[in-house]
């Protein structure tokens, strides 16, 4: 049985698209199978992926208009595959609420692709919201990436308490696989300070591999491509690969 895995944090611009994107072609490029689903609104990860018009997205699949199967796609790479996201997803938030047992929307949908997979890969979106918590009750381990920036734990006790309450009352089994330190600069002494922090406080959550800023990292979604694809010599080519190293290691231990 395949793992789901979900990369969670409600702050933008922490890196969550980019290790969706990366870690899963990692793995792809290691012979694992895997799919990358996309529940973010905005759609960056389906972009990155340069998804496919024709075929419908996670929205139409939770809105019981087409089998999640329908909603495959293959990507440019071998072993991978993406079901994209739309705008349409931003009105599930409340549509959802009139249904009983929303939380288990997603969860009910993708348990029929489990066997299909080697690990399937959830984006979130920037948010606590239904979405979100579909996202967490579906999931058998979740990442957080977070910023070696100033306000990097401001609303990490918020997500804590999220998971908490999903764990009580709907996935009693969902795990921490690591916490993703990411835009790492090192000659920022503040990136050096963040990274003491939460390795101080988490401990052995922490991965060891830490993401950096990147400029071909940035550059490579334009493109609608992996960083393996846009620039696999890169820095972060390498990290994403070394990432991808450590997380089997992680997930068989879990």
């Amino acid at each position: 049985m395949g793992k789901i895995i979900s990369l969670v944090n409600q702050k933008g611009g922490v890196g969550k698209t980019t290790s969706s994107v990366n870690l899963s072609s990692a793995l792809a490029l290691k012979d694992y199978k895997c799919l990358v689903i996309d529940m973010d609104p905005q759609a960056n990860a389906s972009r990155a992926f340069n998804s496919q018009a024709e075929y419908p997205s996670i929205y139409e699949v939770l809105s019981e208009k087409v089998s999640i199967k329908d909603s495959l796609q293959k990507s440019d790479m071998d072993n991978l595959f993406l079901i994209s996201s739309s705008l349409s997803l931003a009105g599930f938030n409340l549509e959802v609420l009139n249904r009983d047992s929303w939380e288990f929307c997603l969860k009910n949908k993708i348990e029929t692709l489990i066997n299909e997979f080697d690990y399937i890969f959830i984006d979130c979106p920037p948010s606590l919201g239904p979405l979100t918590v579909n996202v967490l009750v579906a999931s058998h381990q979740f990442i957080v990436p977070l910023q070696c920036e100033y306000y990097a734990l401001e609303g990490l006790s918020q997500l804590i308490e999220t998971i908490q309450r999903v764990r009580a009352n709907f996935n009693p089994n969902l795990k921490l696989q690591g916490i993703l330190l990411t835009m790492f600069d090192k000659r920022n002494k503040l990136s050096r300070q963040i990274e003491e922090e939460v390795r101080a406080h988490f401990e052995d959550k922490v991965f060891q591999t830490i993401v950096p800023r990147n400029v071909r990292l940035s550059e490579a979604p334009g493109f609608g491509k992996s960083i393996f694809q846009y620039d696999p010599r890169s820095l972060g080519a390498q990290t994403y690969y070394d990432l991808s190293s450590e997380f089997e290691k992680v997930a068989r231990l879990k």
